[in-house]
C-alpha cells in the first residue's frame, strides 16, 4: 500500500494490492443492534488480517468522549489501549482481499480525514467502497430483516440493485455521507446498505441484521462470504426474543400489527395507536435476559 501523503496516517505495510473492496464500518452514529459493528468483527474473525494503516489519533479523536482502556492488574496499570481508526487487509474465502476501515467515527478534521482516506483509496486502485449501518424501524423480529441502501447519483444502480427508502429525508449525517461524494467525485463507485432491525431490540445485539448486512455486502461486491455464524446466533436470538414478547399480550399484539403492516405493503408508516414503546419492550427483554422472566 503506497500512501499519497503520510500527514495523518502512518502506514504499517505495504501489501501489492489487487483492485480490492473497501469496507467502511467506523463506530459512534447509526447502528441498531450492533449490526455493523458484528458484521465486520465476524468477517476479520474469518480472515487472517493484518494493519496496513493507523489514522493519528491525536488528530481526529476527542480522547475526553473517548477515553484510552486502563488495564489494572492487582492495583498496577499495566497497559493503555488508546482509541484508533485502522484500515485492515482480510481475505475472502475465494482469496479476494477486502480492506476494511475500522474504528471510532472521527471526532474532528472530517475533511481532512476524508482526503486521507479517498487519496489512499485512489493510490491502492480500489474498486468499489461498502459502506455498512443499520437503523432501527417499524419492523417484526419475525420477518427477515430488509436492507436499503444510500449512494451518490454515480452508482444509482446499486441503490435500485438492493433497495431504498422512498421520500426525501433530511437529517444529520454521519461521515459515510460525506465520504459516499467524494468517493463518487474520484470515480470510485460507492454504496451504503443500511439493515433496518426493529425498534424494539434496536439495544441489544441482532445477529440477523449482521448476517443481513453480509450477504448483502457478498451480493454487491462479488465477494465470497461467509455469515453461516451469524445466521445461528440469529437462531439464538430469535428465539429469546419469541420468549420474551410471548409472555406479554400487548407485546405479541404489537407484533402481529407490524406483521400485518409489512406484509401489505413495505415501508408502510403504519399509524399504529397505542404500541408498546421501543424502551417498553428493550426494557422487557433486558429483565429476560438477566433470567428476572423465569
Amino acid at each position: 500500500m503506497t500512501p499519497a501523503d503520510q500527514l495523518y496516517y502512518t502506514v504499517h505495510n505495504h501489501p501489492t494490492l489487487d483492485h480490492p473492496v473497501l469496507v467502511v464500518a467506523l463506530e459512534g452514529w447509526i447502528d441498531a443492534g450492533l449490526g455493523a459493528a458484528s458484521a465486520v468483527a465476524a468477517l476479520l474473525a474469518q480472515s487472517n488480517d493484518e494493519t496496513v494503516v493507523t489514522f493519528d489519533s491525536d488528530h481526529f479523536i476527542d480522547q475526553r468522549a473517548r477515553r484510552p482502556l486502563a488495564r489494572i492488574v492487582d492495583g498496577i496499570t499495566t497497559k493503555l489501549t488508546w482509541p484508533q481508526i485502522q484500515i485492515k487487509l482480510g481475505r475472502d474465502r475465494r482469496g479476494a482481499q477486502v480492506l476494511y476501515l475500522v474504528g471510532p467515527e472521527p471526532d474532528f478534521h472530517w475533511r481532512a480525514f476524508i482526503d486521507a482516506v479517498v487519496s489512499l483509496a485512489v493510490a491502492n486502485e480500489v474498486r468499489m467502497v461498502v459502506g455498512l449501518g443499520a437503523f432501527p424501524g417499524p419492523a417484526p423480529h419475525t420477518r427477515p430483516v430488509r436492507l436499503a441502501a444510500t449512494a451518490p447519483p454515480r452508482s444509482s444502480d446499486l441503490v435500485n440493485q438492493v433497495g431504498i427508502v422512498q421520500g426525501e429525508l433530511e437529517f444529520p449525517a454521519g461521515i459515510m455521507a460525506a465520504l459516499e461524494m467524494e468517493f463518487a467525485a474520484a470515480s470510485i463507485d460507492v454504496v451504503t446498505l443500511w439493515a433496518r432491525v426493529p425498534h424494539y431490540v434496536a439495544a441489544f445485539p441482532f445477529p440477523e441484521a449482521s448476517a443481513a448486512l453480509v450477504d448483502g455486502l457478498a451480493a454487491v461486491s462479488g465477494l465470497a462470504l461467509d455469515s453461516s455464524e451469524l445466521r445461528r446466533a440469529a437462531d439464538t436470538s430469535r428465539s429469546q426474543i419469541d420468549a420474551a414478547v410471548a409472555a406479554n399480550p400487548e407485546h405479541v399484539a404489537m407484533v402481529r400489527k407490524l406483521e400485518e403492516a409489512i406484509d401489505a405493503s413495505e415501508g408502510n408508516p403504519l399509524g399504529i395507536e397505542e404500541v408498546p414503546s421501543g424502551d417498553e419492550i428493550a426494557a422487557e427483554l433486558e429483565r429476560f435476559l438477566r433470567g428476572e422472566g423465569h
